[in-house]
């Protein structure tokens, strides 16, 4: 019974790993996901979450 199971976990993890590939077929296998560039504050370049102000006092709306 153990080993029913670890078959169809197997064959259910290989299903999921062939529907990545086609969801996402220009990415190379291994390579680290496209990083994702935050709002930075123009004046320190910490990256601005919310919309308020940055703690270094510059108020742009960036």
């Amino acid at each position: 019974m153990l080993i029913k199971a670890m078959t169809l976990f197997l064959v259910v993890m290989a299903v999921l790993a062939m529907f990545g590939k086609l969801r996402l077929p220009g990415r190379k296998t291994g390579a680290p996901p496209p990083a994702r560039l935050a709002k930075r504050c123009p004046s320190c370049g910490r990256p601005r979450i919310g919309s308020g102000p940055c703690p270094c006092g510059h108020n742009s709306k960036a």
